[in-house]
């Protein structure tokens, strides 16, 4: 499979180059830049350059973040780093000391910048890490394996990286290793143990009003995942022979859900370019832009989480393990935590991030809190309008009573 992707996209590759600088040559100064046909061939010659699947991180592009009246320039760190993972800062020069927060990213087929909206507004008030995952496939093979237990330790070093008094803030699919990295802790009284957890819209227990996402992961044996869906990573990347869930058909399976949808945005760039809308044109350009940047999953991570948290639903029915160690959530007793989900996800429906609650069954009820933001689906919850005004706010609030 990997393969033969790998083979289109080279047979593409002068056709893309020639686009490009087709476009350039249709918007030259010696053309009339009135002249219809020539704004329809660089038009159709930008969504054809739009469609492209690239497999590089996109810059945060994160330079200043507006707060409390004043404009902070924002200073971008790596704070450590692992072959799978790099832990980067950032925060407001010349601001005041503030709260600290990890933002976990989910490892489902894109960069942790999808994030970026959730990360600029977590800054205006605290001083925020993210787990900036690396595409797999230029992860060698001596690096090792990176499987769900993996994924969970990362957040545990991260959280000792960033010292005690650090909140989690965990979007989507992470929820879970967010929640059995924070019971592994307090069990153990560590340090570095959170004093927050928020859980947004993440499959703690799938059972709960399954979706067709759910409803996928379950129609077929674990087998069948493994045998049609995993790839070897071809030899002329740094991660060669790296077994993976392509990032590829990740992103296929998601437009596919939305097929309508993402057609109907396609035809609404091409027409806003050649009607000279730019503004509306740029929006759906820079969503693109980063929809289809791809990042290849392990195979052990993509096989083991569809089948512990999908299909046989591991950590609701206490039988979760890390490292061969039952995780506990009950054992969670200092660390407040917030549920939110979104009214029309339908992706993570509502009660399943919800049922986190119930798991960290000795948290007293003062430490916990679950809102359901109306009239949003799942990527509401964290991004946009209502996330930045209505679902922020909460956070902040969580996040200043815990410190």
């Amino acid at each position: 499979m990997y393969p033969a992707y790998q083979a289109h996209a080279d047979l593409l590759w002068p056709l893309r180059a020639a686009t490009r600088l087709s476009v350039n040559f249709l918007q030259d100064a010696m053309l009339d830049p009135g002249w219809l046909p020539a704004r329809q061939l660089s038009a159709a010659g930008r969504v054809f350059e739009l469609a492209q699947i690239t497999h590089s991180r996109p810059d945060w592009d994160i330079k200043h973040v507006d707060s409390g009246g004043e404009r902070w320039p924002v200073a971008e760190e790596v704070v450590t780093a692992t072959p799978f993972a790099t832990l980067r800062r950032f925060r407001r020069e010349g601001a005041p000391a503030s709260p600290k927060v990890l933002l976990v990213a989910p490892m489902s087929g894109h960069f942790a910048t999808l994030l970026r909206d959730t990360a600029r507004t977590l800054l205006q008030d605290h001083d925020v890490h993210v787990t900036d995952w690396h595409n797999v496939r230029d992860v060698p093979l001596s690096a090792g394996r990176f499987g769900l237990d993996e994924y969970t330790q990362h957040l545990i070093d991260f959280l000792a990286a960033m010292g005690p008094g650090a909140n989690v803030v965990a979007v989507c699919q992470p929820c879970v290793s967010a929640l059995c990295a924070t019971a592994l802790m307090a069990e153990e009284d560590h340090p570095a143990t959170p004093a927050s957890l928020t859980l947004m819209a993440g499959p703690i227990d799938c059972r709960i009003s399954p979706t067709e996402v759910n409803k996928l992961a379950t129609s077929k044996p674990i087998e069948w995942f493994r045998k049609h869906l995993i790839s070897h990573v071809p030899w002329r990347h740094r991660g060669a022979g790296r077994r993976v869930y392509p990032g590829f058909v990740q992103l296929s399976a998601f437009m596919s859900m939305n097929r309508d949808r993402h057609a109907n945005a396609f035809k609404d760039y091409y027409r806003n370019l050649v009607t000279e809308q730019f503004p509306k044109a740029e929006v759906t350009r820079r969503f693109y832009e980063e929809y289809m940047a791809v990042s290849d999953l392990s195979a052990d991570f993509y096989l083991e989480t569809v089948e512990r948290v999908f299909q046989t639903y591991d950590l609701p029915r206490g039988q979760m393990k890390f490292k061969g160690r039952r995780v506990n959530p009950a054992a969670i007793r200092r660390t407040a935590l917030l549920t939110v989900e979104g009214e029309r996800d339908d992706i993570c429906a509502v009660g399943q991030t919800l049922a986190a609650q119930d798991l960290a069954s000795s948290l007293k009820l003062y430490m916990r809190t679950h809102y359901i933001q109306p009239n949003v689906g799942h990527y509401g919850v964290f991004s946009g309008r209502r996330w930045q005004h209505q679902v922020y706010p909460l956070i902040r609030h969580v996040v200043a009573v815990s410190g």
